[in-house]
């Protein structure tokens, strides 16, 4: 699928992941300072504690609006696709982490819905549903086991203290977010950030519920992506409110990233510090030779394992810690060279420079968070993504 897709199309499929995965419920970044009621000042510590012992929220239900920034927008074309663009919407979360994000815009709809295991996103430009099996953490048990009381200050002050070994965490600042009290706290990285500068966040003070996050770039004091909350309530949601039906003859692709029955490369019965990759593991398991060396630009390899890529068998390789890594996607190519944008071509929204690979022709999408990079060679396709400059990416790319 990824193959086939066009560069701006799988930026837009980034963003709705990282919108769904990285917020979760969140009803991101109303404006900062909102009017009305704000909560007592509370360390950090107990304000987590506070809203995690507090009674959570049975449903939540939110008009919002959508600002996407990654790109510059004089390489948006009219009419590009709302992921990329911008829209308004609606959100729906039930408590059990089903969601339903849908964005509305004169180019057209897009449709976010996950049920903490399938992340469905439907474009409305192209008629096309991708449905994305996510990888699922065997080792997370219901720490709260149904009912448990709430982790107390002490651990959560003890996971804060840990976390301050790799990143700069505010206090919880007293906000006030699409009219609830809350809390906003920032986090900024101490190393390998790659070009994120800071995230944000903002929970209810009384239930817990997130109401607003934000990412920034590197050296930039405004959020690269917002969705704003005008309007909040809580209560039931509808499970049909929450399911999204796609019209007839809508096309479905699919794509299993949970590593269930994919080889994956690590030693089983070691903990994940302690395995190691085997790319010879997953290398058996493709129609084309694998890439995977030792390091690449300085950064060592991490982790390699199988993917399924719409029926087809791929190869995820990531390098480097934190947020500076570089992930590569390895899959079967197709034509000898990305496809030119067609005359009247709506999908093809972006204007992408042309770039050549040791000799392969391939494009480049660079944002203000990162880089992408896919070329095709010795009919492979790969493609580059990290939170680097376009050159670090490029040279990622020729050391494959």
């Amino acid at each position: 699928m990824l193959r086939r897709l066009p560069t701006s199309r799988l930026l837009a499929l980034l963003v709705a992941v990282v919108a769904a995965l990285g917020g979760g419920t969140a009803i991101a970044m109303a404006a900062l300072g909102g009017s009305g009621a704000k909560p007592p000042a509370k360390s950090l510590a107990q304000a987590l504690h506070d809203a995690a012992a507090g009674t959570a929220a049975q449903g939540v239900t939110a008009r919002i609006t959508f600002t996407n920034h990654l790109i510059d927008s004089s390489s948006l074309t009219k009419g590009s696709n709302p992921l990329l663009s911008g829209a308004t919407g609606r959100l729906w979360a039930a408590p059990d982490g089903r969601l339903r994000l849908e964005l509305q815009s004169d180019a057209g709809d897009a449709q976010v819905t996950s049920d903490g295991k399938v992340l469905s996103i439907f474009d409305g430009t192209s008629n096309t549903i991708y449905r994305i099996t996510l990888p699922q953490d065997a080792s997370a048990k219901t720490d709260s086991g149904g009912g448990g009381a709430a982790p107390t200050v002490t651990k959560i002050q003890q996971f804060l203290d840990q976390l301050a070994k790799h990143a700069d965490v505010s206090g919880a600042t007293p906000d006030n977010v699409a009219g609830r009290p809350a809390y906003t706290t920032r986090i900024t990285p101490k190393h390998d950030g790659g070009l994120i500068g800071a995230a944000e966040l903002a929970w209810d003070a009384a239930n817990g519920t997130p109401l607003r996050a934000a990412v920034y770039a590197a050296n930039n004091p405004n959020p690269v992506l917002e969705l704003t909350a005008t309007d909040i309530s809580f209560g039931p949601v509808d499970a049909a409110t929450l399911a999204v039906t796609p019209p007839a003859g809508a096309k479905v692709t699919k794509v299993d990233l949970s590593g269930a029955g994919q080889g994956h490369s690590r030693t089983a019965g070691k903990s994940a510090k302690e395995q190691p990759s085997d790319p010879k593991q997953v290398a058996a398991q493709l129609p084309f030779s694998l890439s995977a060396p030792d390091t690449l630009v300085g950064l060592p390899r991490q982790d390699v394992r199988a993917v399924d890529l719409d029926g087809g068998k791929g190869a995820l390789v990531t390098y480097g810690a934190g947020l500076g890594g570089i992930a590569v996607l390895e899959q079967p190519g197709g034509s000898a060279a990305p496809a030119a944008p067609q005359s009247g071509d709506r999908h093809h929204q972006l204007s992408l420079p042309q770039i050549s690979i040791n000799g392969a022709s391939g494009e480049e999408l660079a944002t203000a968070l990162g880089t992408l990079v896919r070329f095709e060679r010795g009919g492979v396709q790969y493609t580059i993504i990290g939170s680097v400059p376009p050159a670090a990416a490029e040279a990622a790319a020729r050391a494959l």
